[in-house]
């Protein structure tokens, strides 16, 4: 059987995060992917000068037309911007259930931009998370979701972590990117057991959409592993193809990572 991912996030014109990137990334995992698409922006490596939110009801069109159609095993949430669009997604995952929930809390891009606006925090914390079988925060949106300081510590990380879990997700990848440390330290965090995962820091400016892509790399293995080995291979993933982005040469600015360094 073919496994299907469903992305239902925002479209990167520049092709390093978003829809392309979780699209590339089900694809490196020999996985189908298809698309709701939340919202257009005009980017590229130097940052995003506009954004197009879609219509609720168009996108409650692309998903309605998707699932009577075709066996979603899972589907990887994204930038979803308001609250009205964070409302849609709900009720049609309220009523249409897919087994595998991954969402990616964007709320900033790389360059500094907002993809959320502020009414849809909270819109996300009591609708949305009750649903996810993971959500993957960074430092600054595990804060944003508890309206509470940046963690500065492996500690706090994991206190934020256990708080995010009590909003009703069954689990939380807090990630410690932000960290000032040679490694990359994240937790895995379940009712269950707590998992510290660390990774080198590779030396290279183009990273973006790595959060993207972690979560579609999640979002593509979820189905067919075990939570654990999902984020081990996931992570593995991670690590190559930042490790390989410096072989691309896109843009003036922040570059994307090499979906397909295995290949190319």
């Amino acid at each position: 059987m073919t496994t299907i991912a469903l992305t239902i996030a925002g479209s990167d014109s520049s092709g390093g995060a978003g829809i392309q990137a979780d699209l590339k990334t089900f694809s490196a995992f020999g996985v189908y992917g298809i698309s709701v698409i939340t919202a257009l922006t005009a980017q590229s490596t130097q940052g995003i000068d506009a954004i197009l939110a879609i219509k609720p009801k168009f996108i409650e069109a692309q998903f309605t037309t998707l699932y009577q159609d075709i066996k979603i095993d899972s589907v990887k949430i994204g930038m979803l911007i308001n609250k009205e669009i964070v409302s849609t997604v709900h009720h049609l995952l309220k009523n249409n259930p897919i087994k595998t929930v991954v969402i990616d809390t964007v709320m900033v891009a790389k360059g500094g931009h907002l993809l959320l606006k502020s009414d849809a925090v909270a819109a996300i914390r009591e609708l949305l998370l009750p649903l996810a079988t993971i959500i993957t925060p960074n430092l600054p949106e595990a804060a944003t979701l508890l309206d509470c300081d940046e963690a500065k510590t492996e500690e706090e990380m994991q206190i934020q972590g256990y708080e995010l879990l009590k909003l009703g997700c069954k689990a939380v990848l807090i990630k410690g990117g932000h960290l000032s440390s040679n490694q990359s330290p994240d937790y895995l965090i379940t009712q269950d057991n707590i998992i510290r995962l660390t990774s080198p820091r590779i030396a290279t400016k183009n990273t973006h959409g790595t959060g993207c892509t972690l979560s579609a790399a999640i979002a593509a293995l979820l189905p067919n592993n075990t939570l654990e080995q999902a984020i081990k291979y996931s992570k593995d993933y991670i690590q190559g193809v930042i490790k390989h982005a410096d072989n691309l040469s896109v843009g003036q600015g922040i570059g994307p990572t090499h979906h397909f360094y295995q290949w190319w």
